[in-house]
């Protein structure tokens, strides 16, 4: 990284300063279970970036010198890092906040039955993407089935509390529209997805405009 400063110190330009590092996002690989058109990292199940065990050990020495709050985690499909579970875990015994970047789709996959379990049990929130409302643009950019089965993932973590009062497990709903005709507000875009299945509930909407 360049050296900002000296080119500062003949300036009026106001110093820089950071705040204290509180959250912590770390990518823990590029393998995933969907191969999306809009996906920025290219993920896909070809992909064999992961992040291994002893790189996983440096990020929780990381955190044991810094007094960070939370740990966002994100892929890829983060939770098909072999080690997921393990730096879940080390996280919350460290009463860190955990966050898992998660596209829903991943819930129902052969050898992830008893994922939405093991998040609920660790308090983990959930940030779900989902990029349209309408089944048609989700399966294209996606994959086909790919809407019906982030439904059903959804329900899933309904029934396990995610999303509903008193239960202290937060489910949020990124929401990333492609084109100009699928950008409702979010008052609407809730609307929306109730319309679809009146049984979901969420803790937030977020819509991401480009």
């Amino acid at each position: 990284m360049i050296d900002s400063l000296p080119y500062l110190k003949n300036s009026d330009f106001p110093a820089i300063t950071r705040n204290k590092l509180e959250i912590l996002q770390v990518n823990l690989g590029y393998l995933c279970n969907l191969s999306c058109t809009h996906c920025h990292v290219n993920a896909g199940p070809k992909r064999t970036e992961s992040m291994d065990k002893a790189t996983v050990d440096q990020v929780l020495a990381f955190i044991d010198k810094h007094a960070l709050h939370t740990l966002d985690l994100t892929g890829g499909a983060p939770e098909m890092n072999p080690h997921f579970r393990y730096l879940v875990t080390q996280a919350r015994d460290r009463c860190l906040k955990i966050i898992d970047r998660c596209n829903l789709v991943v819930l129902l996959e052969n050898g992830f039955e008893d994922m939405a379990g093991f998040l609920a049990e660790n308090k983990v929130e959930i940030v779900a993407s989902l990029p349209c409302y309408f089944k048609e643009n989700v399966d294209k950019q996606r994959g086909k089935g790919t809407f019906n089965a982030s439904i059903k993932a959804l329900q899933l973590l309904n029934k396990l509390g995610y999303g509903k009062a008193d239960t202290g497990l937060e489910l949020n709903l990124v929401y990333n529209p492609q084109s100009a005709p699928c950008r409702p507000n979010s008052r609407r875009w809730r609307a929306l997805i109730s319309g679809i299945c009146t049984s979901i509930t969420l803790s937030r909407s977020i819509i991401c405009l480009r």
